[in-house]
């Protein structure tokens, strides 16, 4: 019998990489802000109840993290609120869920990378909105939830950092790219596996999944530089410079070091070789590359 998994945050990144890997096992029914409001808390009870899936994979968010900050009541209303009435349908129609998080739960100040159970001090009204969803689906849903944080997440749909780096690249000679602030690029392809792999075992608790390895985001501005030049991406040279984040001032402050301890779910997930952030990202740009 197949797996019955209500998605939402269909457009999004990830909602797309979810759409594409999906197995064939899986009888999903994905839903974006147009077809399931999910601020609206009868319009999520009424679409659980009709469905009655064995999953719900929240990948919907408001991730404009500089603009949460003028506008905190929408952030809250789809990162907490949207969370917490997805998970209480959930909990009434007996289904399991997987909320998506981020490594913004913590400020950086911790000299080592951060585990599952270390303790979240958001620095921003992005980052405070999501462990607010956090904590909404673990006390409503307990052990059927899978509360999954991830990082710097890109794909060859959607708007990010790679795209916004390959398009700036094409039309100046020079950039500036913050380097004083340290994590982990995720490639939402790998990330959309490894959450149906997860369902697939029923993993449950909080787990970290990004790519494997540590950049800057001036590491991953330069790696994108010369991959994309090596793939004929780019047609010239773009000088990159290296500068401090006080240097960039932006209305939501971030966190200097979100480097996270995958090792919980890469164990869970039986992956003694976890791919690379470089290798990814050389992947998905040659999937952005090659005619569709």
């Amino acid at each position: 019998m197949k797996t019955t998994v209500l998605l939402t945050g269909a457009h999004g990144q990830l909602g797309w990489e979810l759409q594409r890997s999906c197995p064939a096992k899986i009888e999903l029914h994905a839903h974006d802000a147009d077809t399931l409001d999910i601020t609206d808390a009868q319009s999520v009870h009424d679409a659980v109840q009709a469905l009655k899936p064995d999953w719900i994979i929240n990948a919907a968010a408001y991730t404009a993290v500089d603009k949460a900050e003028s506008e905190p009541t929408l952030a809250y209303a789809v990162n907490r609120d949207g969370a917490h009435h997805l998970a209480a349908a959930a909990r009434a129609g007996g289904a399991r869920m997987v909320q998506v998080s981020t490594d913004f739960i913590f400020d950086g100040e911790q000299g080592h990378p951060y585990r599952p159970n270390d303790a979240p001090n958001p620095l921003s009204v992005y980052g405070a909105s999501k462990l607010a969803g956090e904590i909404a689906v673990h006390e409503t849903l307990g052990d059927h939830a899978l509360i999954l944080r991830t990082a710097w997440v890109y794909s060859r749909h959607g708007h990010n950092f790679v795209k916004t780096m390959l398009r700036l690249m094409s039309e100046r000679e020079n950039l500036s790219i913050v380097a004083d602030q340290v994590g982990s690029p995720t490639w939402a392809h790998g990330l959309a596996h490894a959450i149906w792999q997860a369902t697939a075992i029923k993993l449950h608790g909080t787990h970290h999944w990004t790519d494997a390895g540590v950049a800057s985001w001036y590491d991953f501005a330069q790696a994108i530089h010369d991959e994309a030049r090596t793939l004929g991406l780019l047609t010239r040279d773009c000088a990159l410079r290296p500068i401090a984040t006080t240097d960039y001032p932006t209305p939501a402050r971030r966190p200097g070091f979100s480097l996270l301890d995958k090792a919980s779910s890469w164990q869970a997930l039986n992956i003694s070789q976890p791919a690379h952030w470089r290798a990814q990202l050389r992947a998905m740009l040659i999937e952005l590359g090659t005619p569709k």
